[in-house]
């Protein structure tokens, strides 16, 4: 058998290896290793120079002064409050005044941003216009305008509480909020709250059960109507043994010069609420439409030809396949819906960002807050990023 035989570049390279400063691998360590020392160096470096400012200053970077009396009262709080508790559980309360706004934004504005999305795309041509025209003001006009419309040009000119307006519900409206009907759960709620939580859980598991076993032996099992039968049978037992009466409804009634019972949802707290839906639906709505119009035609085509009605179309193929398209930059207005509840600030409602700046007042340690504020909005974000990818990742296409 002949020996093999090499090109004259193949005969350089095996006669004579390349020197270190000319092998890619080596070169592309040393940058590296140089691009992190550049790096750690300019951090270790502005660190001390704050550090030292700091000190020169009488600024403390330590957080000692957590557990000193805030001295300030928060007019509207989740958890019990006084001037008296210290400056960790008050910006405790700015924490929990931000998920709560956030967390009841996000459920209203992606409800609301869907169904404008979708109607965009109605074949009805005053829909669509009436959804375009909502998605292109609300596009082009700032937010904090957009906040500050809601509170100065329509909270603060609604009527006295006497003359309050009122909506089936009861709901009642005045310069002091909103006053809305509210149920409240009695001794004997507990157990509903339990077995309604344990239907849930036995739901979600047989839906993710029967689903799989439906893909792996094609047989139908019925995963919806199951999972939908236990959980309506976990809500019945829970009525049940709560005696038939797990929760009263508390209605607001006017009682002097205010409204007492129900829920109380202040002009701050609802200017800011309607603000960031109403916004941030505008930016989901365009998601959901251009995810929606991404989807084949020849999709809708064969779903049609095989007899399924528009609303089946929509919900079993439209959807489902829309939603791995829309789901990445969804998670994007859900951090932007956030970090723009800071805007708050402007409005008076107490917030994270409203609070810490009265703490920074109050016990003069800007830098120790910043940080614990950024570091909060970070957490935030990367729980709500690694959720949404979560679902992101269970819904996109395997590639085999």
């Amino acid at each position: 058998m002949d020996p093999p035989k090499f090109s004259a570049v193949q005969e350089v390279r095996i006669g004579k290896e390349s020197p270190l400063w000319r092998d890619e691998r080596i070169i592309s360590i040393a940058l590296q290793t140089v691009s992190a020392v550049v790096i750690i160096g300019v951090l270790v470096w502005v660190v001390t120079n704050i550090v030292n400012a700091a000190e020169q200053r009488g600024l403390g970077l330590g957080f000692n002064f957590m557990d000193s009396a805030a001295g300030f009262s928060i007019s509207e709080s989740v958890i019990p409050f006084s001037p008296s508790d210290s400056f960790a559980r008050a910006l405790l309360v700015g924490v929990l005044n931000t998920l709560r706004v956030s967390l009841v934004g996000i459920v209203f504005a992606t409800i609301l941003g869907f169904i404008v999305g979708i109607a965009q795309l109605s074949t009805n041509w005053l829909v669509s216009r009436i959804a375009l025209a909502f998605v292109e003001l609300h596009r082009n006009i700032p937010l904090l305008v957009l906040l500050f419309l809601w509170y100065r040009g329509i909270f603060t000119r609604l009527p006295s509480v006497r003359a309050s307006i009122q909506w089936p519900g009861p709901v009642f409206i005045n310069q002091r909020g909103l006053y809305l009907t509210w149920p409240i759960f009695t001794d004997t709620g507990w157990i509903f709250i339990t077995l309604a939580l344990v239907g849930i859980v036995a739901a979600a598991l047989a839906w993710i059960l029967l689903r799989r076993i439906r893909e792996v032996s094609g047989r139908t099992t019925n995963f919806v109507g199951v999972s939908l039968g236990i959980f309506v049978l976990g809500l019945v037992l829970g009525w049940v043994f709560s005696g038939g009466r797990p929760f009263d409804t508390s209605i607001p009634e006017l009682q002097g010069f205010n409204f007492q019972g129900g829920i109380h949802l202040t002009p701050e707290f609802a200017a800011l609420l309607i603000g960031l839906t109403t916004y941030t639906a505008a930016f989901i709505a365009e998601v959901v439409r251009g995810g929606i119009q991404a989807i084949q035609r020849g999709q809708l085509e064969a779903a049609a030809a095989l007899g399924l009605r528009e609303s089946h179309i929509l919900n079993l193929v439209v959807i489902p396949q829309a939603m791995r398209i829309i789901i990445p930059p969804l998670i994007s207005q859900y951090l932007n819906l956030v970090k723009n509840s800071s805007l708050a600030v402007f409005l008076g409602f107490p917030e994270l960002f409203s609070i810490g700046k009265t703490v920074i007042n109050q016990a003069g340690r800007a830098i120790p807050v910043f940080i614990l504020i950024m570091a909060v909005y970070l957490i935030i974000s990367l729980v709500t990023s690694l959720l949404l990818n979560i679902y992101n990742r269970r819904v996109q296409f395997v590639e085999r």
